[in-house]
């Protein structure tokens, strides 16, 4: 299946798009490359609120706005994102979660990515309407997308039928 289609479908089932992601065998190509597709839509997502803030704000121009944003999305947050699928493992782990390092990377990243589409129509509502109900509403669905989708990806890597090699159990 493509991203876009696997996105679309990972909002009608998550586990089933992950659990495809963890039989395809432990890349970690796959993993960066998702991880680094999410950073870039979210780093793109912040264009038109950072093109408001600099037309209010004429001491700081719109390049320095979007130099700093780069830096952080794309060279620092997935450094972060990093960090907090071990944080996520360990936690699986005290709870007795079966899955893999690899496995919480990936239902983390793949998260990510499939949430940068509503980051997309965020960053949309924040620069063209700005500080608004609309705004608040925009943050809430997608903080909610995204902890339903990385619960739901948890608790599938996490489950029963992952093992420590990365695949399904045997029959």
């Amino acid at each position: 299946m493509s991203v876009t289609q696997d996105i679309i479908r990972t909002y009608r089932a998550p586990r089933a798009v992950v659990r495809r992601h963890l039989d395809a065998g432990q890349r970690e190509d796959r993993a960066i490359a998702i991880l680094m597709a999410a950073c870039v839509v979210i780093f793109v997502a912040q264009w038109p609120l950072l093109s408001r803030l600099s037309y209010q704000d004429l001491d700081v121009p719109l390049q320095a706005r979007l130099g700093a944003a780069l830096l952080v999305w794309v060279f620092m947050m997935p450094l972060v994102f990093y960090g907090l699928a071990a944080v996520s493992r360990i936690v699986a782990m005290a709870f007795g979660g079966r899955g893999t390092w690899y496995s919480a990377r990936i239902s983390l990243f793949w998260t990510l990515l499939a949430v940068s589409p509503l980051m997309l129509f965020r960053g949309l509502v924040a620069g063209f309407i700005g500080p608004s109900p609309a705004l608040m509403i925009a943050d809430f669905g997608v903080t909610a997308a995204f902890f339903v989708i990385w619960i739901q990806a948890l608790r599938e890597s996490e489950g029963a039928g992952h093992t420590q090699a990365g695949q399904n159990t045997p029959p």
